[in-house]
């Protein structure tokens, strides 16, 4: 089988996919994308597992276009080689990018599922991929790799299907959310639940532009570091912020400063930007599965459950995270080493913050490249 663009595939056939929560989806379909060749042992496939709001294309077809998250990493003569690996990535379920969500078509009433839809998680999200791989006659992973809510799936990975996963390299993450973490995800759905536009979820058109952009703002805070917006931004002025001027109409009190700071003009740019592409209410159930992720459920502990992982594992941790910070990717690593798996662990040295793991390529690629030779 050869890499293809995106696709849209049915992963459930006639059959209704149980959830954690113990409710079903009548069907499911995944979005995705593949890159290079499968050999015809079926062993050669690496899959990668996109953050919060990611989605398939990691990386280009086409050598002009670089438009893949993962551009540096993926491709022909690159840390993941297509010459040489598989590699599959799918939007995950409950996605806005193609995937079943709650802003698809719930088929008992034809509008989309908005909050009828069910809760599920990251171990729904890996079973999901699972039938993806044997629908692409991928017979065992030579690899699962990912950041964020990816990290948490590679891991997820590894504990359900210990035979089935090669290696596997967790970035930037941890192996269960932590209060912080999930005290910041409710400010962000908290945004987009109090914004008038969300109508409880049954919204269509724009839907509620200012609650995502706003949730998107807070986290940004916590996917930089302050070393990072010191340096780029520090206090630096500029003009009028525009979507801020539109909330506070002209002739306020606050024209008597006009402008603002660089760093809120920043935070303005990247909510507009996101409340582009992405869907309110996949925020708020994509964020409420990483808040239940704890990779010890069903196993009675967190070692019991990393002693299931049958292969070598890389971990991969940021020296500035603020949101998962480096001691939480040591504690992967300890238990992993303290239950005799071979382990890797680097913390790099970036002042990227948490998004560190998709802009530091050169150091994290010769990373992934050594470990995966």
């Amino acid at each position: 089988m050869k890499g293809e663009y995106r696709k849209i595939i049915n992963i459930t056939d006639r059959e209704s996919f149980p959830l954690d929560s113990g409710k079903e989806l009548p069907s499911v379909e995944l979005a995705y994308e593949t890159y290079g060749h499968l050999n015809e042992r079926g062993d050669n496939a690496i899959l990668i597992a996109h953050a919060l709001t990611g989605d398939a294309h990691v990386a280009s077809h086409n050598p002009q276009d670089s438009s893949g998250w993962w551009e540096g990493l993926v491709g022909e003569g690159k840390p993941i080689d297509t010459k040489k690996y598989f590699v599959v990535a799918s939007n995950v379920l409950g996605g806005c990018y193609g995937s079943t969500g709650p802003g698809s078509t719930n088929p008992d009433t034809g509008a989309p599922w908005g909050l009828d839809f069910p809760i599920f998680t990251v171990g729904d999200m890996v079973r999901a991929q699972y039938l993806l791989c044997q629908k692409l006659g991928i017979k065992r992973l030579s690899a699962v790799v990912g950041g964020s809510l990816g990290g948490m799936q590679a891991l997820a990975w590894a504990v359900t299907y210990p035979e089935y996963v090669g290696k596997v390299i967790p970035l930037a993450t941890g192996l269960a959310a932590t209060a912080q973490q999930i005290a910041l995800s409710e400010l962000g759905r908290w945004a987009i639940m109090t914004d008038p536009a969300w109508r409880g979820g049954n919204y269509q058109g724009p839907g509620p532009q200012r609650g995502l952009g706003l949730a998107r703002m807070i986290a940004m805070v916590s996917y930089k570091s302050p070393q990072l917006f010191a340096d780029r931004f520090g206090r630096g002025w500029q003009g009028e912020i525009k979507s801020r001027a539109e909330l506070l109409g002209a002739g306020s009190g606050w024209d008597s400063w006009p402008g603002g700071f660089q760093v809120e003009s920043y935070l303005h740019y990247q909510g507009q930007k996101l409340v582009q592409r992405f869907d309110a209410n996949t925020y708020l159930y994509l964020t409420r599965a990483m808040d239940l992720y704890d990779l010890a459920r069903g196993y009675g502990s967190l070692l019991e459950a990393v002693s299931r992982i049958g292969g070598p594992v890389l971990v991969v941790g940021l020296s500035s995270d603020v949101l998962y910070l480096p001691q939480e990717q040591a504690q992967i690593a300890n238990l992993c080493r303290k239950a005799g798996i071979e382990t890797h662990f680097e913390i790099i040295d970036s002042p990227a913050g948490h998004d560190g793991f998709l802009v530091e390529l050169e150091e994290i690629g010769a990373l992934i490249a050594d470990f995966l030779r």
